[in-house]
């Protein structure tokens, strides 16, 4: 036994009905996402050091790893960077940037 209407007018009717109902549901969801987004805050690029170059040691020499951005707690040993060679290190220098900050190309 079924607890949907036997005849298709009805059918008809509630299956109009369910398709308003499911597109108010997601105006609200819409709406809901929009304001929770405003509200997150977003992260705001350091202004000094705007990125880093990381390094690791091998045989005790210092050796280029990666480019952070400027607060990546990553970064132990570091120089710091211009946006200019940055830049230049991830696209010509053969340097990878950080999984984890994601600093920008």
């Amino acid at each position: 036994m079924s607890d949907l209407p036997p005849d298709l007018p009805r059918l008809r009717t509630l299956e109009h009905w369910l398709v308003l109902s499911l597109d108010r549901v997601r105006r609200r969801i819409a709406e809901v996402e929009t304001r929770e987004a405003a509200l997150r805050p977003v992260r705001q690029l350091p202004e000094s050091p705007g990125w880093v170059l990381s390094f690791l040691r091998e045989c005790g020499r210092p050796v280029a790893d990666s480019v952070h951005i400027g607060d990546c707690r990553l970064a132990a040993r570091h120089r710091t960077l211009s946006r200019h060679e940055a830049r230049r290190a991830l696209t010509d220098g053969g340097i990878r940037a950080c999984e984890i900050c994601r600093p920008p190309n």
